[in-house]
Formats: C-alpha cells, sequence, structure tokens
C-alpha cells in the first residue's frame, strides 16, 4: 500500500470535516445577519454613527482583532454586519484596517518563545514586528489618503457592480437554500432574541473559523511546510505567491508569518527575505472575507471584501515595491528588535500597548467606548 492510499481515509475525513465546518460558518454567518435585522433601524443607527469617526472604527479592528487573534473573524463579522445593513461601506473600511494590524499580535507573541536566547529573540522579535510595522505604516499611508478621496469604497463598489454584471454576486447565493433553515432553527432555540442570536451566531463564526484554520492546515502542512523549505525564499516573486497560497490554504496570515519566525530567529531567513512572504500572506487572508461576502449576495458586502483586497494591494504597492519606502519597516523592526534583546520586559510593554492598552485608551479619548 502507498503511502497515498494509506492517507486516503485521513484526507476523507478530513474533508468531511471541512464541509462541515464551512457550513457551520455560514450558518453562524446568516444568524448574524438575520439578529441585525431584528436589532432594527436604531441600532444599524447607533453603529453607523460610533464608526462615522474613522479613528474609533480603527481602533475596534485592532482591539477586537487583538482578543480573538484572527483577522478572519473580524472581517467576516464585518462583512456580516455589512450585508445586514448595520454597517456602511464607509465605516466598515477603518475596520478591515485595523483588523489588519491586529493580526500581528500572534507572531509577536511567537517570538517570546525565543526570550531566553538573546541573539535569537533579537532576530526573532524584530520579524514579529516587521508585520506590524509594515501594516501600520500602511493604514497611516492608506487611511487619510481614504478619508480625503474615499478611493478604496469608490473602487470597490466599481469593482463590485462589475461582478454583478457578471452574475459574481450570486456565485454562493445557493447556499441561502440550505443555510437559511438550520439558521432560523437555531434562532428558535433562543426564542428569537435578536441578542441571544447574534451570540449564538458570533460563537458560532468564532469556533467554525478556528476549526476551518485546524483543518485546512492538517490538510496543507506537508506541502506547505515542503514548500517552506525548498522553494519559498529564492527569490522575493515566489516568497509573495507563496505566503498568500499558504494563507488561502491554511486561513490565517497569522500562521503564514508565525511559522516562519522561528526560522528567523534561527538566522536562517533574513528580514528582506521574510518581507515580501507577509506582504503575501496579507493579500492571501482576504479570501475569507469574500468567500464569506459572496455568500450574502450582498452588493454592500461584496465591496467591502473587494476593499480589504485593494487595502493590501495598495499597501503592497506603495511600502514594499519602491525599495526606499520598503527599508523603513525594515529598520523599524531591526530596531525594536535590538531594544526588546536588551529588555524584555520592554518585548511585554510593546504587545500590551500595541495591540491592547493604546487602542482600548484611544477609543476612550474619541469616544467610541464610554464607561
Amino acid at each position: 500500500m502507498t503511502t497515498s492510499e494509506r492517507n486516503l481515509p485521513r484526507i476523507l475525513t478530513l474533508t468531511v470535516l471541512l464541509l462541515g465546518v464551512l457550513y457551520a460558518f455560514f450558518v453562524g454567518l446568516d444568524m448574524m445577519g438575520i439578529a441585525f435585522k431584528g436589532f432594527g433601524k436604531g441600532l444599524a443607527e447607533t453603529l453607523m454613527n460610533s464608526t462615522a469617526n474613522p479613528f474609533v472604527g480603527l481602533f475596534i479592528g485592532i482591539l477586537a482583532t487583538s482578543l480573538v487573534q484572527s483577522s478572519s473573524t473580524t472581517t467576516s463579522m464585518t462583512v456580516g454586519i455589512v450585508a445586514a445593513g448595520g454597517l456602511s461601506v464607509e465605516g466598515a473600511i477603518p475596520i478591515i484596517m485595523g483588523a489588519n494590524i491586529g493580526t500581528s499580535v500572534t507572531n509577536t507573541i511567537v517570538a517570546l518563545g525565543h526570550v531566553t536566547r538573546k541573539e535569537e529573540f533579537r532576530r526573532a522579535f524584530a520579524g514579529a514586528t516587521l508585520h506590524d510595522f509594515f501594516n501600520w505604516l500602511a493604514v497611516l499611508v492608506l487611511l487619510p489618503l481614504e478619508m480625503a478621496t474615499g478611493y478604496l469604497a469608490k473602487s470597490g463598489m466599481y469593482l463590485a457592480d462589475l461582478m454583478a454584471d457578471q452574475g459574481a454576486d450570486k456565485m454562493l447565493n445557493p447556499l441561502k437554500i440550505i443555510v437559511r433553515p438550520a439558521a432560523e432553527w437555531l434562532g428558535s432555540l433562543v426564542g428569537d432574541s435578536p441578542g441571544l442570536s447574534l451570540v449564538l451566531g458570533l460563537v458560532l463564526l468564532f469556533l467554525a473559523l478556528r476549526y476551518l484554520v485546524k483543518i485546512l492546515r492538517s490538510l496543507a502542512s506537508g506541502p506547505a511546510e515542503q514548500m517552506l523549505s525548498q522553494t519559498v525564499f529564492r527569490n522575493p516573486a515566489i516568497a509573495m505567491i507563496a505566503g498568500a497560497v499558504i494563507t488561502i490554504g491554511v486561513q490565517s496570515s497569522s500562521i503564514t508569518t508565525s511559522v516562519v519566525v522561528p526560522l528567523v530567529g534561527a538566522g536562517v531567513v533574513t528580514l528582506h527575505q521574510l518581507f515580501p512572504m507577509t506582504v503575501g500572506a496579507n493579500i492571501g487572508t482576504t479570501v475569507t472575507a469574500m468567500i464569506a461576502a459572496l455568500s450574502t449576495g450582498s452588493s454592500a458586502a461584496i465591496t467591502i471584501a473587494i476593499c480589504h483586497l485593494l487595502f493590501n494591494v495598495s499597501a503592497m504597492v506603495l511600502i514594499y515595491i519602491p525599495p526606499f519606502v520598503r527599508r523603513i519597516p525594515i529598520l523599524m523592526a531591526e530596531r525594536i528588535g535590538d531594544l526588546a534583546a536588551e529588555s524584555r520586559t520592554l518585548a511585554l510593554v510593546y504587545i500590551a500597548g500595541m495591540f491592547f492598552v493604546l487602542p482600548l485608551l484611544l477609543l476612550v479619548v474619541t469616544g467610541g467606548m464610554k464607561f
């Protein structure tokens, strides 16, 4: 019996589990939509008013993603709320940007595993924070540009209209016929309460994404590991494509970048080699939101998913491609790596402050959260 034949039952089992988890994901998304419609116009207006300040939306995205350690969860939730009419496209864009920043908390925490070996920790922490600084620079450049011109929202709406003309917005619509009965049945179990339906939908969405990542990682781990070790870092283009493909495969940019942090710590991979893979991972992670958006059939939801993709592509064009700009996040990462190696406490303060304390404080200051 060959290796592939021995692995066939495992692959079939994982595939069946994958389909079940995907179904749960779509049910959770549909429950969110039903719940928000149940809340009525009042909640929609409250959400839109609170995110009218783009900085509030940005900090919400950072904090929410840092807490759940998954930008896919935050973006999928955002897509669901947009589809239900609870958020405008303009209000959702800063949340998506914040999710990009928050997702890099995972690989920064992974770097702490090297804390007992000073030189390894210096390299690993620099490698982890490269993702942080790239995403922060992207937001610092593109959020003001979006506020001034609305180019992401306008481009997203234009492309969503093109997709609608081609029928792409109906691609996953038949799913509603299968998903809606389960969503309504689960809603009936909690007395059709919008609040409880929302909580149940969020729990289902979070658990589905969590196990989706685990199953896909198990299915793709062999090819992904082989690709990492043999081909990824030959040149920047391959690294970028590999970062996108692996992220699409495991549905998590955090996993893609976290896997490489130990290699950076060991000195096997340099920051220059890691950078294009990080950029590719950012682009690959937009697939989850696009699948979620297509399943809703909502033009606004598809628009925000396209905006997510355009944001990450724009960041690549403006920050990674120009050599003189590309050097900035690398220098920043090297500097914070040096500082963290000299003071381990600083590394902990950086993680707590950058991803949790600072967004929370700024939310309070800007009026996005009241006590």
